[in-house]
């Protein structure tokens, strides 16, 4: 097998990034640096892909329950993994923008009000 040729392949490159929850998507706000306005539309946006990942990976497993044992140890195998995977980094990623809306709207960093101290 080639190894230069495989990182240039799409299914290799969404399969890496599909399990890595530090990488946000392409013009993704700082989590950091985010506004209000921005960390909602961030966790509006992850929970959206994140409901189409666990409808995904559902209709999976009803089609599973109709394949042949082979079929469906080789699906078990290569696209769940896949899909449980992406599910995961878009959990995780929703969790950082849930968190940031709670830090941000209690005063922090982004929110452009001093926090308020008990």
């Amino acid at each position: 097998m080639n190894q230069k040729a495989a990182p240039e392949r799409p299914d290799i490159i969404a399969a890496i990034r599909g399990g890595d929850d530090s990488l946000g998507m392409e013009g993704e706000a700082d989590l950091a640096t985010a506004t209000l306005e921005q960390a909602l539309f961030w966790k509006n946006i992850y929970t959206e892909i994140l409901a189409m990942e666990e409808s995904v990976l559902e209709r999976i497993q009803q089609l599973m329950a109709d394949q042949s044992p082979q079929a469906r140890q080789e699906v078990a195998l290569t696209n769940v993994p896949v899909v449980v995977a992406q599910a995961e980094r878009f959990r995780s990623r929703l969790g950082f923008w849930e968190s940031a809306c709670r830090r941000i709207a209690a005063g922090g960093v982004g929110s452009g009000i001093a926090p308020v101290l008990p």
